[in-house]
């Protein structure tokens, strides 16, 4: 299932964090590199709560790392 409606900029902060490492940033919010991997790729969308830790990683608000799309999602409302 494709996550296209929820976008992410974690590369691009972890790249402004000194070139932070997936495994770097995974073991500091308490996943497995895999895990990161997979959010930044857009294969998995993270809890509320790993969000919120990622974005703390950074030092940044939760929208300034994830972005809803809403003509992208397949269950937006229908007008």
């Amino acid at each position: 299932m494709s996550k296209d409606h929820i976008q992410n900029k974690i590369r691009m902060l972890r790249f402004l964090k000194g070139e932070m490492t997936q495994q770097q940033l995974g073991d500091e919010v308490g996943v497995t590199r895999q895990t990161v991997a997979a959010i930044e790729s857009g294969k998995y969308s993270p809890t509320l709560q790993l969000a919120f830790r990622i974005a703390n990683v950074f030092d940044v608000t939760l929208d300034e790392v994830f972005k809803y799309d809403p003509l992208n999602d397949q269950f937006k409302k229908k007008k």
